[in-house]
C-alpha cells in the first residue's frame, strides 16, 4: 500500500515537474511562479527546471514565446522563479522555526538521538553569524542541492521575514544565474 503511494506520489511530482518544462507563453510564467512557491517549503524538486522553458539545462529551445528577446525571457523566469521561492521561503520559514521549537517534534526527535536544533544552529549560525544574510544567499545559490532542505534549516536560526525573503530572492537568482554559467561553459567546451 505505502509503494503504491509513493509511486503515485512519483507520478505526481513528474507532472508537476512536466507542466514546467513544457510551460508556454505568459501563462507558462505563472507556472514557473507557482512551482518555484512550492519548491520552496514543500516540494522535493530541483529549482533549475525553470530554465527549460528559457533554452537551458533541457537541451530545448526556448518555448515560452513570449514575443521578447532571448535574454528578456532568461531575465523574466529567473526573477519570476526568484520571486516565487521567496515567497514559499517566508512560509518555510514559519512552519520550521515553529517546528523546530515545538517541544513535541524536539522531544521526538531526540529520542532518536538527534537534536535538530542544536545541529542546525551550529551549522546555519556559523554560516549566517559570520556572513550573514549574504551566507545563506550563497548557500541558496548552489545548483542542484534541494532549495527545501536548505531552507528549513536557515529557518531553524531566523525569523525576520524580509530578511529571509531578500535573501532566498538573492539565492535563487544566483543559483540560476550559475547554473546558467555552468551549462554555457559545457556548451563552449562540447
Amino acid at each position: 500500500m505505502l509503494s503504491s503511494a509513493l509511486l503515485a506520489l512519483s507520478v505526481d511530482l513528474s507532472a508537476v515537474e512536466g507542466a514546467v518544462r513544457a510551460a508556454t507563453g505568459w501563462p507558462g510564467l505563472g507556472i514557473i511562479f507557482v512551482y518555484s512557491f512550492l519548491i520552496a517549503f514543500v516540494l522535493p524538486l530541483p529549482s533549475e527546471v525553470v530554465l527549460c522553458p528559457a533554452g537551458y539545462v533541457c537541451g530545448s529551445a526556448v518555448t515560452l514565446g513570449l514575443g521578447v528577446s532571448e535574454p528578456v525571457i532568461v531575465a523574466l523566469v529567473v526573477v519570476v522563479s526568484a520571486g516565487g521561492k521567496a515567497l514559499g521561503s517566508v512560509i518555510a520559514l514559519s512552519i520550521g522555526h515553529g517546528a523546530s521549537h515545538s517541544g513535541a517534534v524536539v522531544r521526538a526527535l531526540r529520542r532518536l538521538g538527534f537534536e535538530p536544533v542544536k545541529w542546525s544552529k551550529n551549522r546555519m549560525v556559523e554560516l549566517v553569524q559570520t556572513y550573514g544574510y549574504y551566507g545563506m544567499a550563497v548557500a541558496l545559490s548552489v545548483p542542484f542541492f534541494p532549495d527545501t532542505i536548505s531552507l528549513y534549516a536557515f529557518s531553524v536560526v531566523e525569523k525576520d521575514h524580509r530578511r529571509f525573503a531578500v535573501a532566498t530572492f538573492a539565492g535563487g537568482v544566483g543559483r540560476l544565474l550559475v547554473t546558467i554559467a555552468l551549462f554555457e561553459g559545457v556548451l563552449f567546451l562540447a
